[in-house]
């Protein structure tokens, strides 16, 4: 019993702060921080979750961004790897810019989609279901894949879809496991 009430103590108070603790100095002025997430507006406080304009930003930008890096890196290494031994280095320089672009923004419009379909879709699974939970996640990204291979035929569309939602639920899982085992 002693151990909660400890614990609720130790809620109430914060975490404690003492910006001179390096110094050596025996000075005991510690500041308050608060633990709980703090917002500059009462509305952002008690909204449960993104709204579906902000998660369409935010999965379309973060997919895009990634794709074009993963590309550009791939593109720029077999640009290197192309180069012929008579090349000058304005030619190899050319041929490793041109591959990185070519290839980086193919693989962000590819991801961007990606995140388009899925912000869209677990939006929508949010409204229609009415809870917001990790269900959500999973559902979406099954139809992110299978809506993304809908046009290359039914079985393709089928794994696709057990791709996406594989990897949606991975997420969520590693979502968890850093929430729970990582100390932030």
């Amino acid at each position: 019993m002693a151990d909660l009430s400890s614990s609720n103590n130790d809620e109430r108070k914060g975490r404690l702060y003492n910006p001179y603790h390096d110094l050596h100095v025996p000075m005991q002025n510690l500041y308050n921080l608060p633990t709980a997430p703090e917002h500059l507006f009462i509305e952002e406080a008690s909204k449960p979750h993104r709204s579906w304009g902000e998660n369409l930003q935010y999965y379309t930008g973060c997919g895009y961004l990634s794709g074009a890096i993963i590309g550009g890196t791939k593109g720029s290494i077999e640009g290197l790897k192309a180069a012929e031994a008579g090349d000058t280095l304005k030619l190899r320089v050319n041929r490793v810019l041109n591959s990185g672009g070519s290839l980086g923004r193919r693989y962000g419009n590819t991801l961007g989609i990606l995140g388009l379909i899925f912000a869209g879709l677990e939006s929508g699974v949010i409204q229609l279901r009415g809870q917001d939970d990790l269900l959500n996640t999973v559902v979406a990204g099954l139809g992110t894949g299978a809506l993304y291979k809908a046009a290359a035929g039914p079985r393709s569309a089928a794994i696709a879809g057990a791709i996406g939602g594989i990897a949606a639920a991975a997420a969520v899982a590693g979502k968890q496991a850093v929430k729970r085992y990582v100390p932030i």
